[in-house]
């Protein structure tokens, strides 16, 4: 195994050079180094003996076999100034499986999807490959980027029919994705290989904090309605929560203060708040208790408080049958067990509400990702691939 590893991280680090940046991996919805992944890609699944062709809404897909379907996907775009593994990997990993199956007879057939956009950098909306697998991608077609084209017009333009977009949608026995974990979980307990349980939900706000600016060496300090001094003191307590709660994660990525000067006192403080969980009970009340906090702080501070929700996603259990059955394939194969929520979302959170889904995560070192120094070793390619070939060798499909 080690050496279709290998060889799997070496195509890997190949189609990173396939980008529309010259100088960094970014490959977005259908641009045009997309269609060189598609063909070095075709070319190979062919080669496996795989029947391959493009749907309409830009999803490289190849069948092998005849009976039930068992789908093995990732997603083929990159967010701007990328690695070489973040979705590719998943991919390459699906089609070297195909290659070690070396034309044995399965009772199931495989399809192996590369999806066309799962990072949604260009549109602003995310999934639309998978979305469009399960049916749901005809709403997202007026969408436009910052150049006025629409997700439909880029689809046009790549010889494809948007108008067509629904008979990308399918049917099958399963879904299995192959990913790299994002994170130091994996890494910080020395396990190469992990079992997603649950993609966990999230929440995500805007608050506003509103005081009032004044100059900062004549005002005294106990008439001040300082913002910042707010969302500060509420950010203690955004921390607190989630350190409170095992696998609970609460984050402030983004503030803006008005009028951001050395000599004044900020008047107005814009604060993120990102909670994710794979309990939804459990992460709705902690965006209430925070809410609460909020309240009694501006209320105190002589400040207002308004924010808005920008999402809440449900988390999304994996299917319990496929995850324990990569669980006894990573046990049969002799690697150390381990099982955990996504804090990121995925292509299978979407595929889930119509396929029964389920995921396998490989370690991340230094649990770098979106970054040209994400990695992977080729040790856990390997398990990686041990761990599959004994799932698919001994996975029965159900009658669908």
């Amino acid at each position: 195994m080690i050496h279709a590893a290998g060889a799997a991280v070496a195509r890997c680090r190949s189609i990173a050079s396939q980008s529309e940046d010259p100088s960094a991996t970014t490959r977005t919805f259908l641009c045009p180094p997309m269609r060189e992944v598609h063909n070095s890609l075709r070319t190979w699944m062919e080669s496996c003996g795989m029947t391959v062709h493009i749907d309409d809404a830009g999803n490289l897909r190849g069948t092998i076999g005849h009976g039930p379907r068992l789908l093995l996907a990732s997603h083929l775009d990159t967010v701007p100034n990328a690695g070489a593994f973040d979705g590719i990997l998943g991919v390459v990993i699906a089609i070297t499986l195909v290659e070690l199956l070396a034309g044995r007879n399965l009772s199931y057939a495989l399809e192996v999807i590369g999806f066309s956009e799962e990072e949604g950098v260009r549109f602003g909306v995310p999934f639309i490959g998978s979305r469009a697998l399960i049916g749901d991608a005809e709403a997202l077609l007026p969408i436009t980027d910052r150049n006025g084209i629409s997700i439909s017009s880029a689809i046009r333009a790549y010889g494809l029919d948007p108008g067509r977009i629904a008979s990308a949608e399918t049917d099958a026995a399963a879904y299995l994705e192959f990913h790299i974990e994002q994170g130091p979980v994996l890494e910080s307990l020395g396990f190469p290989l992990a079992v997603v349980d649950a993609i966990a939900g999230q929440s995500r706000l805007d608050l506003t904090f509103t005081g009032h600016s004044n100059h900062a060496g004549t005002t005294p300090m106990h008439l001040r309605r300082d913002a910042l001094a707010a969302a500060a003191e509420w950010i203690y307590h955004v921390e607190a929560a989630a350190q409170s709660t095992a696998g609970l994660m609460a984050t402030v990525g983004h503030i803006e203060a008005s009028p951001n000067a050395r000599n004044a006192i900020n008047g107005l403080v814009l604060a993120s708040l990102d909670v994710r969980y794979a309990d939804d009970s459990i992460r709705l009340a902690t965006v209430e208790r925070l809410l609460i906090e909020a309240r009694a702080i501006a209320t105190r501070r002589n400040l207002a408080l308004t924010y808005k929700s920008n999402l809440d996603q449900a988390a999304v259990p994996m299917d319990q049958a496929l995850a324990d059955a990569l669980a006894d394939a990573i046990t049969a194969t002799g690697h150390p067990l381990h099982r955990m929520t996504s804090g990121a979302g995925h292509d299978a959170m979407i595929v889930a509400g119509k396929i029964p889904s389920a995921m396998l995560f490989l370690r991340s070192p230094g649990g770098i990702s979106h970054h040209p120094d994400e990695n992977v070793s080729i040790e856990d390619v390997a398990a990686a691939l041990e761990v599959g070939m004994h799932f698919l060798m001994n996975w029965e499909s159900p009658i669908v």
